[in-house]
């Protein structure tokens, strides 16, 4: 759960931190603009600037909308199959822990297969033109860091991912020897009750019979007597 909320934390700043004099714009948040505080640019140049800032916030959007809806989704299915596991072991469902053990290998194989299309995603986006002729604008002004290339927080939100897929995937492992653990212990209950159930019918069964000759032994001893 961290894990994904670590996730979406990075998938926003990640944004945040590349949208420039026009952030938050690509969000369809309104005019928010950090160049209405201080801009290094000025007049036809600064407009054109604010449109690549719009285009290029637009262009990574559904990098934002996809990571924030896929981490939001596991982190909330993660937090209820805890709160639904959360059982003394004789109380737990095999059948819910299949489904647990099913979701953690679907989650981990998805988290990989998500790493690599948000870098292939971002890749595309930073080979266009529009990233290209952003870049140079702001190089002129001395921002060398707002370039085309993979940003930190890109990088860290798919070291968070790929961390992700492997606790995933030791979730998984854990969940199949759970169900194992489960199975023997029913069955080992299921043996006990068994047994149980047999010594009390076999104690029930001599109590109740007694054999002809028995019964004449007893009969001929109360005569004596």
């Amino acid at each position: 759960i961290t894990v994904n909320i670590l996730v979406l934390i990075c998938v926003g700043a990640s944004h945040a931190a590349i949208a420039g004099f026009s952030s938050m714009g690509g969000l369809g948040t309104g005019s928010f603009n950090i160049g209405s505080f201080y801009s290094p640019f000025e007049g036809t140049e600064f407009q054109e600037v604010r449109d690549l800032d719009m285009q290029y916030s637009q262009m990574r959007a559904p990098c934002v909308y996809g990571g924030v809806a896929f981490s939001l989704t596991l982190a909330a299915l993660t937090l209820l199959f805890l709160i639904v596991g959360a059982k003394p072991i004789d109380r737990l469902s095999v059948k819910m822990l299949v489904a647990e053990c099913a979701f953690d290998a679907l989650a981990c194989v998805g988290y990989i297969a998500a790493v690599g299309l948000y870098l292939h995603f971002i890749i595309q986006v930073n080979a266009t033109d529009t990233c290209k002729k952003r870049e140079r604008l702001y190089a002129r002004r001395g921002y060398t860091w707002m370039n085309c290339e993979v940003q930190g927080g890109d990088a860290a939100v798919s070291l968070f991912g790929i961390v992700a897929a492997c606790l995933y995937f030791s979730s998984s492992v854990f969940c199949a020897l759970t169900i194992q653990n489960v199975r023997a212990f029913r069955s080992q209950m299921t043996r006990t009750q068994y047994s149980l159930e047999n010594s009390y019918r076999e104690r029930e069964y001599q109590k109740d019979y007694r054999s002809p000759e028995s019964t004449h032994n007893a009969q001929t001893l109360a005569t004596l007597v």
